[in-house]
């Protein structure tokens, strides 16, 4: 399914969990990177596949995502 031009989910790539299109590189790895204090430019040397504006759809994937309303029962 793709969710973005930047964000793919696919239940055959990495357990279905968002990913980079065209790469196995998740949402996740990027914000946890990101919440271990790398910068935008560090996890770029890291993963030279990935472009700034990767970086970028991860962060709006994930307000998206957080910004839905969750009920607790």
């Amino acid at each position: 399914m793709k969710i973005s031009e930047r964000i793919a989910i696919d239940e055959k790539i990495c357990n279905g969990k968002p990913v980079i299109r065209g790469t196995r590189i998740t949402v996740q790895t990027i914000l946890e990177f990101l919440a271990a204090g790398n910068s935008p430019s560090e996890i770029l040397m890291q993963y030279p596949s990935l472009k700034a504006i990767d970086i970028q759809s991860a962060l709006k994937f994930a307000a998206i995502e957080l910004g839905r309303n969750y009920s607790i029962q």
